[in-house]
Order: C-alpha cells, then sequence, then structure tokens
C-alpha cells in the first residue's frame, strides 16, 4: 500500500490522529509517500481495532466519476461510506 501524505484530503487537521504520525514518526509538515507491504498494513489494523494505535486516517479525494459506472447501479446499491481508515 502506498500512502501518499501530500494526496490525502485529512492533511493538517487529520495529522495528529493518524497512525502515519503517531506510531511510524512522520511529522505532520513532512511531504511525501510511505510504501507499506500488506503484512504490517494488517499489524496496523489490529493494532488500531484494539485502541493501541489510531488508524490511518488517508483519504483521497474523489477527482472524478465515471458516467457509465453510476448510471449501472440502481439507487442505494452498492454504495460505500468513505470515511477514516
Amino acid at each position: 500500500m502506498l500512502i501518499d501524505c501530500d494526496a490525502c484530503v485529512m492533511k493538517g487537521p487529520g495529522c495528529q490522529d493518524c497512525v502515519v504520525t503517531v506510531v511510524l514518526g512522520f511529522a505532520a509538515e513532512r511531504s511525501g509517500s510511505l510504501r507499506i507491504d500488506d503484512d504490517e498494513m494488517a499489524a496496523l489494523d489490529a493494532l488500531a481495532d484494539s485502541g493501541l494505535v489510531p488508524p490511518l486516517r488517508l483519504v483521497h479525494a474523489v477527482s472524478s466519476v465515471e458516467p457509465d459506472a453510476a448510471a449501472q447501479t440502481p439507487a442505494g446499491e452498492g454504495e460505500t461510506a468513505v470515511g477514516s481508515g
């Protein structure tokens, strides 16, 4: 997984309670990206789920929605919530 802090819409206010800042040592002002593998992500998720560390707050902005995909999905089906973590 690539964690790109420059592309995160939570950069700034979300950094104080993000596992990248708290555990991995990235400063809130630091730019750049970090690559972690699936095992590392699973470990961070397990720690966050148990309340030992904050979750990953990475949220990417949606640049566009493909019209064909939106037209094929009936209202209310296939919707997902976008949030932290």
